[in-house]
This record gives C-alpha cells, sequence and structure tokens, in this order.
C-alpha cells in the first residue's frame, strides 16, 4: 500500500472512531444536548413519564426509583420538575453539560445511546451546589 494511500485509511479510520465516539465538533454537541433538553422539556410540559424516564441517566432513573419506592414512570411526574422555558445557555465541557432555562437548570452526560439528563429541577444556592429535585447519586 502506497503512504498516500495509507495516510488516507488512516485518517478514514480516525474519522470513523471520532463519529462513533461522539468527539464531534463543539457546536455539534452543543445542538445535541439542545435537542434532547427540547425533548426532555417537551415531557415535562405534556406529562410524558415514559419519555421522562427514558431521557433520564441509569443512575438518575435508579435514585429516583429507589427514593420513591416505585417504579420511574410512577415516581417522575411527583417530583415537582418545572417547565424550564426558553433556552438561556449551554455550556458543554467533554461529556458534561449544564442547559439553563428560563425556570430550571438541567445537568446531562454523554452516553453512547446520546445525551441523557442526570439532573433537573435545579436551582442555584449561591456558592453551594445547586438543589436539584431529580438527580443521580
Amino acid at each position: 500500500m502506497s503512504s498516500g494511500r495509507r495516510s488516507w485509511v488512516l485518517v478514514s479510520a480516525l474519522a470513523l472512531v471520532c463519529a462513533v465516539s461522539g468527539c464531534g465538533t463543539v457546536d455539534g454537541r452543543r445542538e445535541a444536548v439542545r435537542a434532547a433538553v427540547a425533548r426532555f422539556e417537551q415531557a415535562v410540559r405534556t406529562g410524558d413519564a415514559a419519555a421522562l424516564c427514558g431521557a433520564l441517566a441509569p443512575g438518575t432513573r435508579e435514585e429516583l426509583e429507589l427514593s420513591g419506592q416505585s417504579t420511574c414512570a410512577a415516581s417522575v411526574l411527583g417530583e415537582g420538575v418545572p417547565y424550564g422555558g426558553a433556552g438561556r445557555h449551554v455550556d458543554v465541557h467533554g461529556r458534561q453539560a449544564r442547559v439553563v432555562l428560563e425556570k430550571d437548570t438541567v445537568f446531562l452526560s454523554q452516553f453512547p445511546d446520546g445525551w441523557k439528563v442526570v439532573a433537573a429541577g435545579c436551582l442555584p444556592q449561591g456558592d453551594r451546589p445547586y438543589r436539584c429535585s431529580v438527580k443521580g447519586s
């Protein structure tokens, strides 16, 4: 194999690895985060417990089930997650993200199947950590 062909194959392989692993551009990750929060907010607004549970990170869903002593779907609507309204700011750092909405702050992590909500219903507490109505352990 010629060195030019070998270089092309290497670049193609690296691009494929990057696409599969989610190391896309910051703008691409930011848009994926916005889309995940939009789906989550739609589920909050319509009271769709199944969609809310599907949007949650595995650890967050598990914590919700343990604290509610029931299934995620039976517990999630009672947690008082507010409809956050319009997005104000999106921060993406690696596989972690924060979306500040008008009435909520949502934290997400990137998983193999996309961005998932790790905490929602979050209010800032000055210099202390956010207080969240739904969060993982």
